[in-house]
């Protein structure tokens, strides 16, 4: 019986690589249930709404950083997750994807990725001035920045009461290229990519030429890379070489191709996917849980 076409353009290329280590992984019944936080509360009681949104200004080499909180609304210390946005900082759909990890019993930052060249928690439009501005800034920031603010925001996890030191990346379009890099720093865990740009192009940030593929032994994370079979920007000879450098590095990883645009993810605009967009943030809510508790 042939596959019924909505089903058939749904389904995905799923590959696993896991580094050699040696250890021995826990027994599944020895896992702390999905979604607790690191405590002896038991999921009954355990409020896993999530606390209204607050922020912080981070001091970074380049000036404050306005960093949005998303915090679950329950007793006890979470995980701590930086969420890397679009080129578009903190829109309404990068919001609301905070809120589903934060609702997931994850405490998630996410910092305004230009802050040196935009006000406090500005925002751009979804449109050609937004996009252009967005792209202009990409390659106006140096490397180095964009490396300096994911220390602080690390920095700021290892110091709040809340959180428990664990910590995790994920990011969407240019922030899954900075939540790949972010996971070059040894404290992260864990790291979600939904569809990296630039990395097989080496030409993010000043001077585009940037080193995240030579950096890519560097990662210990356990990472979660995903695509849009149908993405212009990451075609498919890219995704291969990010694959196989991911693979020569012993990186611990899996590998998702789906049919979907650029931007499938984004609860806004003609090319968003809610199907992919739920079965997606599922999957990565529970990786983050899985190497994060």
């Amino acid at each position: 019986m042939p596959i019924p076409e909505r089903r058939r353009l749904k389904r995905s290329t799923i590959h696993h690589h896991r580094r050699q280590t040696g250890k021995t992984s826990r027994h599944p019944g020895h896992r702390r249930p999905f979604g607790l936080p690191s405590t002896d509360l038991t999921r009954h009681e355990l409020n896993m709404r999530i606390q209204a949104p607050t922020h912080v200004d981070l001091d970074t080499p380049t000036g404050p950083m306005r960093t949005h909180l998303f915090r679950p609304d329950g007793p006890g210390r979470y995980p701590g997750v930086i969420l890397y946005s679009e080129i578009y900082q903190m829109t309404a759909p990068i919001a609301r994807t905070a809120a589903v990890l934060a609702g997931h019993g994850l405490l998630v930052a996410v910092p305004d990725v230009y802050h040196e060249y935009t006000e406090l928690g500005e925002a751009f439009a979804y449109d050609k001035e937004g996009t252009d501005r967005g792209n202009q800034l990409k390659v106006e920031k140096a490397i180095a920045a964009y490396d300096a603010d994911a220390r602080s925001v690390i920095d700021f996890f290892g110091q709040d009461e809340g959180c428990t030191g664990q910590v995790g990346t994920v990011g969407i379009c240019l922030g899954g290229h900075l939540a790949f890099r972010a996971a070059m720093n040894e404290e992260v865990k864990a790291g979600v990519c939904f569809y990296a740009t630039d990395i097989h192009k080496r030409s993010l940030g000043k001077g585009m030429h940037d080193d995240s593929l030579d950096r890519i032994p560097e990662i210990q994370a356990e990472m979660m890379m995903i695509w849009g079979r149908q993405d212009p920007h990451i075609p498919a000879e890219g995704r291969r070489l990010i694959y196989d450098a991911l693979t020569a590095a012993g990186v611990s990883f899996s590998w998702h191709e789906v049919n979907g645009e650029h931007a499938f993810m984004r609860d806004e605009g003609h090319r968003y996917d809610p199907e992919l967009a739920l079965l997606l943030n599922s999957m990565a809510c529970q990786h983050l849980n899985r190497h994060l508790r």
